[in-house]
């Protein structure tokens, strides 16, 4: 009689894979939701950085507007007045301007 009652337990506990699977939804959609795009949006910076060369106008991170004056490694020279030249890091470059 004990035996049965077991049994009977252990045919009501839900499948173990049903129980992971709204977590492994969840994963799936935030991957496609907000990974996905930051991965798409961060290459696609990394290569405009890549393409910039003297002469291109860039909009830098802080809001500045100006002309890329010097190609570093690291760093570009950006002329913001004329006169006035500033030394920034490559990621400070938000965007180039047409």
């Amino acid at each position: 009689m004990i035996d049965f009652a077991y049994a009977a337990d252990a045919a009501a506990q839900p499948n173990i894979l049903m129980q992971f699977a709204p977590l492994v939804l969840i994963l799936i959609v935030f991957y496609f939701l907000i990974m996905r795009p930051q991965q798409k949006k961060f290459k696609a910076h990394q290569a405009m950085l890549t393409e910039l060369k003297v002469g291109d106008k860039v909009l830098l991170a802080s809001g500045f507007k100006g002309t890329v004056k010097k190609v570093g490694e690291q760093f570009f020279t950006v002329e913001i007045a004329r006169g006035v030249e500033v030394e920034v890091e490559r990621n400070a470059v938000a965007s180039k301007v047409a």
